[in-house]
């Protein structure tokens, strides 16, 4: 299978697939919400994982075995597993631990294909209000309704989600980040830090908010999110290249509603899209 030759009913079928496995985690995430489970940290205290993480990833991989059996699965927490199958999933059982394991309910299971080096199809699941977004080569669903990536069409309208700047992002570059995020703060109307990159861009591309920006991401975040965006009409912008590509290396995103001038945006100039002082 390579996406050259993937019709719209394969794609479609992918997407069945990931929503079976993504529901399949969701009695067990909205049981544990707000049981302030036991935290450990992976890399360092910004990176946390709990039980259900590693738990509802495993549920997944057991999903997508049985329905695309020989296919590679991605996950954040179990790495790598299975040969080169024609498909890869990526999983992020829970996008936004930090947030589930405090208590707030902005977190989600995000599960992708790629085929032929493309993504094909994927879903964002959130699992607090059971709302389903699902993206495949025929277009972009919410729980079943086709949906539009339309909102604000400048910063001063706008609503911007993002995780920026994060500590890495703060160590590395200092006070130039502070200084590029009150950018962000004066130009767009209203700035927010919701705490899961693929919720986000399922946002964007139902049109519930109007621009999102990310830095130092991984492909089982963004994957799903990209097609939703790119499928409902708005705008996915890779800084570096795309998940499943041979030239990813997971640098960030752009992503806005269609219709946003993001040409004229300081978002455009912040994420080197346009060169400084050319707007």
């Amino acid at each position: 299978m390579n996406s050259k030759g993937l019709g719209a009913p394969e794609s479609r079928e992918l997407a069945r697939i990931a929503e079976i496995a993504a529901r399949a985690t969701g009695d067990r995430l909205r049981g544990a919400f707000r049981s302030r489970p036991e935290v450990a940290v992976k890399r360092d205290f910004h990176d946390p994982v709990t039980e259900h993480d590693r738990a509802a990833e495993e549920t997944i991989r057991e999903v997508l075995a049985e329905h695309t059996p020989g296919s590679v699965v991605v996950g954040e927490e179990g790495g790598t597993r299975g040969a080169d199958g024609d498909v890869r999933w990526y999983v992020d059982p829970i996008d936004g631990t930090a947030n589930f394991a405090a208590g707030l309910p902005f977190f989600c299971t995000s599960i992708a294909a790629v085929a032929g080096g493309e993504v094909v199809a994927g879903v964002v699941y959130d699992p607090v209000r059971d709302d389903m977004f699902t993206a495949s080569l025929d277009g972009a669903r919410c729980n079943g309704e086709p949906i539009r990536s339309a909102g604000a069409a400048q910063d001063r309208t706008g609503v911007i989600v993002t995780g920026y700047p994060n500590a890495r992002e703060l160590k590395r570059a200092g006070d130039a980040a502070l200084r590029n995020y009150a950018r962000l703060v004066e130009s767009f109307a209203t700035v927010r830090r919701p705490g899961s990159a693929a919720l986000c861009l399922a946002h964007v591309a139902a049109g519930w908010s109007d621009a999102a920006y990310g830095t130092s991401v991984n492909a089982w975040d963004v994957s799903a999110g990209l097609l939703l965006v790119r499928q409902a009409g708005g705008t996915y912008l890779p800084l570096g290249g795309e998940p499943g590509g041979d030239d990813w290396d997971a640098p960030g995103y752009v992503a806005c509603v269609g219709g946003f001038d993001l040409a004229g945006s300081v978002l455009s100039e912040i994420a080197g899209l346009a060169p400084a002082g050319s707007r």
